[in-house]
């Protein structure tokens, strides 16, 4: 399965079941761990650690 058949498989099941509540609660988690990654190597990683 490629990523893109997992992100409409995921709109298709928000669309049918009426789960709009979903959506950003997964957007924030998608952009926090994307934060976390690219922090990762920078002078930033000990603030951005100490958050969470």
């Amino acid at each position: 399965m490629s990523k893109l058949s997992i992100i409409k498989e995921f709109w298709l099941f928000l669309k049918e079941r009426k789960k709009w509540w979903l959506a950003p609660i997964i957007v924030i988690l998608v952009l926090l761990s994307a934060l976390i990654v690219f922090a990762e190597g920078s002078a930033l990683a000990p603030f951005i650690y100490s958050l969470f």
